[in-house]
């Protein structure tokens, strides 16, 4: 009678199919203990959000250029024109001034007739982000 080698391969595979039987894979509940204060801030913020808007709307750009020059621009803008919103957008390597939050683009065009008189420069734009 002759003895058959199993060659370690072999055995291998056989060792792993019938260890592989008896694995289980991870199982495991998880709990959130969520602060009541969070569901709070989220329902502030979902009152406020729908006010803040920067795809359908449309805004003035005033200055393009650097950090010091932007912030100055800004400031200078803010003095002249107390009702009109603006704020600093960094684009690299660049920042913008942009001014205003109009729904149509005759609003946004009547407004600018004034601040072209200040800023010969400006420019109406409907950011895409």
């Amino acid at each position: 009678m002759r003895i058959l080698k199993l060659k370690p391969y072999y055995i291998s595979l056989i060792f792993l199919t019938f260890w592989s039987i008896n694995t289980h894979a991870q199982e495991s509940n998880v709990s959130v203990n969520q602060d009541t204060r969070f569901e709070q801030l989220l329902k502030e913020k979902r009152k406020i959000n729908p006010s803040i808007t920067v795809n359908d709307r449309y805004k003035v750009q005033i200055f393009y250029g650097d950090n010091d020059k932007a912030r100055k621009a800004l400031s200078d803008f803010k003095r002249d024109f107390k009702n009109i919103d603006g704020t600093i957008v960094f684009e690299s390597p660049t920042y913008k001034v942009w001014v205003g939050n109009f729904k149509s683009k005759i609003d946004a065009e009547r407004t600018m007739v004034d601040i072209k008189k200040k800023y010969p420069h400006a420019l109406l734009i409907k950011p895409n982000k």
